[in-house]
C-alpha cells in the first residue's frame, strides 16, 4: 500500500500564551517552499522588530523530510525543538509555526522556556483546520490523434487531472493523479495503439 497522503493546515491562524509576564504570540502558516518561508519569517521579524526573540519551526514536503528549527537566541534546544514536536507529534507538513517572545523580566529556565514554546505552538495549531491532501504525480502521455476516443475513455474510467492537453495529429496530454493509482494509469495508457508515455 502506498502512503500518498498528508496532512496540513487550510490557512494561517494565531495562538497566544504567556508565562510569569512573558508574552508568547504564536503563528501557523502553510507554506510550500523554502523560498516562501525565508519571505513569510522576514515579514515577521519586521512586524515584531521589537520582540526578543522570533524563534520558528518548519516541515516540507510529503515524505516530511525537509524540516528545520531556530531558537533564534534562547538557549539551544528550548524554542525551536518543542515547537517542531509540535508540527510532528501532529503529523504535519507544508507549515512554518513561528513563537515571537516579549519578555516579561523573569527568567523562565530551560524547563519553563520548553514549555512555554511548546505551549505556544500546541495553541495556534489547535485553532487551525487541519486538512488531508494527496500526492499527486504526472506523466504526459503522446499519441496519435486517431486513438483520442481510446486515451479519453481510459481518462473518464481512471479520473486523472488533466492539467493541460494538444490536439493535432500528434496529441499531447499531461494528467496528474495520486501517487498510488498512477502504475494502473500507466499501465492502461502504455497499450493504447502508438501512444508514448513520459514521466515528469
Amino acid at each position: 500500500m502506498i502512503d500518498d497522503t498528508y496532512r496540513t493546515i487550510e490557512s494561517p491562524t494565531a495562538g497566544f500564551y504567556s508565562e510569569k509576564r512573558s508574552k508568547f504570540l504564536a503563528f501557523a502558516i502553510p507554506v510550500r517552499s523554502q523560498e516562501e518561508i525565508k519571505e513569510r519569517l522576514k515579514s515577521y521579524q519586521k512586524e515584531y522588530y521589537d520582540a526578543r526573540h522570533v524563534c520558528y519551526a518548519f516541515m516540507i514536503g510529503p515524505e516530511r523530510k525537509d524540516f528545520r528549527a531556530s531558537d533564534s537566541g534562547e538557549p539551544s534546544g528550548t524554542a525551536g525543538k518543542p515547537i517542531l514536536g509540535q508540527i510532528n507529534s501532529n503529523e504535519l507538513t507544508d507549515i512554518l509555526v513561528i513563537v515571537v517572545r516579549y519578555y516579561g523580566g523573569v527568567n523562565l529556565g530551560t524547563g519553563g522556556l520548553i514549555q512555554a514554546y511548546k505551549a505556544a505552538a500546541a495553541a495556534c495549531i489547535a485553532q487551525a483546520k487541519i486538512v488531508e491532501k494527496t500526492v499527486d504525480e504526472d506523466l504526459v502521455v503522446a499519441f496519435e490523434y486517431p486513438f483520442l476516443n481510446d486515451i479519453m475513455r481510459i481518462v473518464k474510467e481512471e479520473e486523472p487531472q488533466i492539467v493541460s492537453q494538444r490536439f493535432e495529429m500528434n496529441c499531447l496530454m499531461r494528467l496528474r493523479i495520486r501517487r498510488s493509482r498512477i502504475e494502473k494509469l500507466r499501465s492502461r495508457l502504455a497499450k493504447v495503439e502508438t501512444a508514448h508515455i513520459m514521466d515528469e
